[in-house]
């Protein structure tokens, strides 16, 4: 347990910024899962919808610093790969 003022503090604060960041997270992890089950039931047109909704939430999430930048890159690219791969089939 903390046992000055400012750790006590810092605690309080990393709490707040945690409590509000879950949600960020959490609504990223919803579009990223929603553009995976687009992808893999084929539909080019759906998935490319929810795959841009998904990337645009990741960019948000990255320049408020609930993600860090790479950790969302990763996430796009990978989203990206999976919905190439789909135009591939289908093309």
């Amino acid at each position: 347990m903390a046992n000055n003022r400012s750790q006590i503090k810092r605690i309080r604060q990393t709490e707040k910024k945690r409590i509000f960041n879950r949600n960020f997270r959490n609504r990223s992890r919803t579009l990223i899962k929603a553009a995976r089950l687009a992808i893999s039931k084929q539909n080019v047109e759906t998935a490319e919808e929810t795959v841009k909704r998904a990337i645009r939430d990741l960019d948000k999430n990255a320049s408020r610093g609930v993600l860090h930048k790479r950790n969302a890159a990763r996430r796009k690219g990978r989203l990206m790969k999976q919905l190439a791969a789909l135009k591939a089939d289908k093309s």
